[in-house]
């Protein structure tokens, strides 16, 4: 509060101090005139006599008319003059809006002096990085979507190809049937997380809450993904207190799956998985552990951006919508998600949710 004060009697010091700047100049302007008026022998002072009352009783009028006069042209010419600098500042705002209105988000502006403007040079400098932060992730989304897209389609052509010859086996005609199929399932998975993601997005209020046990929910999850950790021997450590959670169990469901999901894939063979469940003074708290790869600071930032994948290289199944999609339910649930991972030393994703 106070910095905010102090910014906002600096720039109402100036605003003052500019005006009552430019009323001493018109002043002084005025003043000078006159005296060269007088000096010149345009105009006299008044000095009434007994002999010609008359003519100098009219001396002060016109004096007052030509201090008027030189008042409407002096002032608004001061006024102009300074204003041009003193809205100089504001130009150079104006110009660089115009700049990134056409699109060039690299635009930066500097100013120094009052302390809104320079807060407003801050503002704006911080709004491009961000727009050309998006401009980028933009970018990018259309790149990995067409890839992801594409990749399945070309592979389904180019196999249904192959199978217009009448050389190939029975062994190879099942093979490729088998990767059209397996390349239509991915197709498919694809278009309903995308079309799953989209209806969360436009959702704004959850409706037909009923109350749950969450930590039952917890333990239906683990085990329905019970062969991919087993595959990978991992060991699930659990510690779940018993939590009734008022919400829609469709939307708390994909938030389990994706996150455990995320973290027996990135983990190593035979690691270990931590997940607990505590209710803290009214806040519903899940945290779930891994000792994976792990993220570097880059892909940290952009985890929950749309079809954004640390792992550029596509060795990792998946396609960049799971964790954007928990992030969009658990906002909608009234809660947060946070993550904390370093490159080698695992993730750590905790979810608080309103009780």
């Amino acid at each position: 509060m106070r910095v905010f004060i102090k910014k906002r009697l600096t720039l109402t010091v100036t605003l003052v101090i500019f005006v009552f700047c430019v009323m001493v100049a018109t002043l002084l302007l005025i003043i000078g005139s006159l005296i060269l008026l007088q000096h010149f022998g345009v105009i006299s002072p008044s000095h009434p006599t007994s002999e010609n009352t008359g003519s100098n009783a009219e001396s002060p009028l016109s004096l007052l008319l030509i201090f008027f006069l030189l008042c409407i042209f002096i002032g608004p010419a001061l006024t102009a003059f300074f204003s041009r600098i003193a809205l100089n500042p504001i130009r150079k705002v104006i110009v660089a809006i115009h700049r990134v209105a056409n699109g060039d988000f690299n635009t930066k502006i500097n100013i120094k002096g009052i302390g809104e403007l320079e807060e407003l040079s801050h503002s704006f400098n911080k709004m491009t990085q961000e727009l050309s932060g998006i401009e980028t992730l933009r970018s990018d989304f259309i790149n990995n979507f067409s890839h992801e897209f594409k990749t399945p389609i070309v592979s389904l052509r180019g196999f249904a190809k192959l199978l217009k010859e009448n050389k190939l086996t029975q062994e190879e005609r099942q093979e490729y049937l088998d990767i059209i199929i397996t390349e239509s399932e991915r197709l498919a998975e694809l278009s309903t997380n995308v079309l799953t993601l989209a209806k969360y997005e436009n959702l704004e209020i959850i409706v037909d809450k009923t109350p749950f046990r969450l930590d039952e929910q917890l333990r239906k999850t683990i085990i329905l993904l019970e062969p991919k950790w087993s595959a990978k021997d991992i060991t699930v450590n659990v510690k779940l207190d018993e939590v009734i959670y008022t919400g829609k169990e469709e939307l708390t469901q994909q938030i389990w799956l994706n996150l455990l999901d995320n973290a027996i894939k990135f983990s190593n063979q035979g690691g270990l998985i931590t997940i607990t469940l505590e209710n803290i003074n009214g806040v519903i708290q899940f945290v779930i552990q891994d000792e994976g790869a792990g993220m570097d600071n880059q892909t940290r930032a952009h985890i929950f951006d749309k079809f954004y994948q640390g792992d550029t290289s596509h060795l990792k199944s998946g396609y960049g919508l799971g964790l954007p999609l928990v992030k969009r339910i658990v906002n909608l649930c009234g809660g947060n998600i946070s993550v904390q991972s370093e490159s080698g030393k695992g993730s750590i994703f905790t979810i608080e949710l309103p009780c």
